[in-house]
């Protein structure tokens, strides 16, 4: 009963409040919203020919539901949509609910996904064309200002086709529509927003995965560069975070999923040439001091030292994989050449002892 009265006064109090103002500039934009129901993940990312289309297109909340609100973008969307839906409304309930009470409502375009997968879209009849949205279970995909149909298609093909986690779902959608044409009038900006459950860091609830391209000539190329970064630093350490959760909870299958998917991310860096330092650096860090991958670890740490062979921190890492791998010498004799660098560095004294005492 509570629910229903919390539900009912908010319907009320969105028809009796007047719609905000906002831009009548058409905004062309790509955009997927969607739905993981094995790890309850939510998220959306979009593209446009517009500055930073991710202030304004995508919101998301875990165990709320995701938004994409676009064209001639009313941004009031994003969290009244997530109010709704967090007092109980499905994503098509709060979709007619927030065109209901929109005077602009045919210059808008909008696709929902809620927490339960449930998904629901809306193209207004003046939004330029090529204009439309296709929606299943967990998906909504929709576009303005396109190249043509095939744009929106692609999208959902793509993102069915690829394996993995939501993020590089949605990033293969991105690249698959601006494959059959993307926005007509070319590329600007570009964002990826991934949001999951978690009590033990409620900031994946509203920032998971967060990632903006404010203004670039190729914004989805440079959106899969900097969240191959974030891939192997980041989101690295919450796939080992989900991992110690699920052991916890004993949920096995669901604890080999995390930590096989920190294995793929070592394992796909590994097999690229442009690798920075600091990306190997930090994959090696973290797989060895969870004790996994340690040969691939290995090969990483060796490659950033390479790169940068007087970093004291990288040389620490490289130390501490072979410590993992029980080459006690080898860490000694390599710890002792980070030392050599910096004999200051008390931490590193203490790794030098560390080794001594496990030889």
């Amino acid at each position: 009963m509570i629910a229903r009265v919390a539900i009912v006064t908010s319907l009320l109090f969105s028809l009796i409040l007047p719609t905000p103002t906002h831009s009548d500039v058409p905004m062309g934009t790509f955009s997927i919203v969607a739905y993981d129901p094995d790890t309850g993940e939510l998220g959306v990312a979009v593209q446009s020919r517009a500055f930073s289309v991710g202030a304004g297109v995508p919101w998301a909340e875990a165990g709320v539901g995701a938004i994409a609100t676009q064209a001639s973008t009313n941004e009031s969307f994003g969290p009244r949509g997530l109010q709704w839906m967090r007092d109980g409304l499905t994503a098509q309930q709060t979709l007619d609910t927030l065109i209901a009470s929109d005077d602009g409502r045919e210059n808008r375009q909008l696709g929902i996904v809620d927490a339960h997968g449930r998904s629901a879209a809306w193209t207004g009849s003046s939004c330029q064309p090529w204009a439309g949205d296709s929606t299943e279970a967990g998906l909504s995909v929709q576009g303005n200002i396109l190249a043509d149909a095939p744009v929106v298609s692609e999208m959902v093909r793509a993102f069915r086709d690829t394996d993995g986690e939501l993020a590089l779902k949605l990033l293969a959608a991105l690249d698959a529509a601006q494959a059959a044409g993307g926005d007509r009038r070319g590329q600007q900006s570009a964002a990826l927003l991934v949001v999951r459950p978690s009590n033990d860091y409620p900031e994946y609830r509203t920032r998971y995965v967060e990632l903006r391209i404010e203004d670039h000539p190729e914004p989805i190329v440079e959106l899969r560069r900097v969240f191959r970064i974030h891939q192997s630093s980041d989101l690295l350490r919450a796939h080992l975070r989900y991992a110690e959760y699920y052991d916890h909870e004993g949920d096995t299958a669901a604890a080999n999923r995390e930590r096989r998917r920190v294995g793929e991310t070592l394992k796909q860096t590994l097999a690229t040439d442009d690798a920075s330092a600091g990306t190997l650096n930090a994959l090696a860090w973290f797989c060895a001091t969870a004790d996994m991958y340690l040969e691939e670890s290995l090969v990483a740490a060796e490659r950033a030292v390479r790169l940068e062979p007087e970093n004291t921190g990288i040389i620490d890492t490289h130390a501490e994989v072979l410590f993992r791998l029980r080459r006690y010498d080898e860490a000694i004799e390599v710890i002792d050449r980070a030392i050599a660098i910096d004999a200051t560095d008390d931490y590193l004294k203490k790794q030098r002892e560390k080794f001594l005492a496990a030889r």
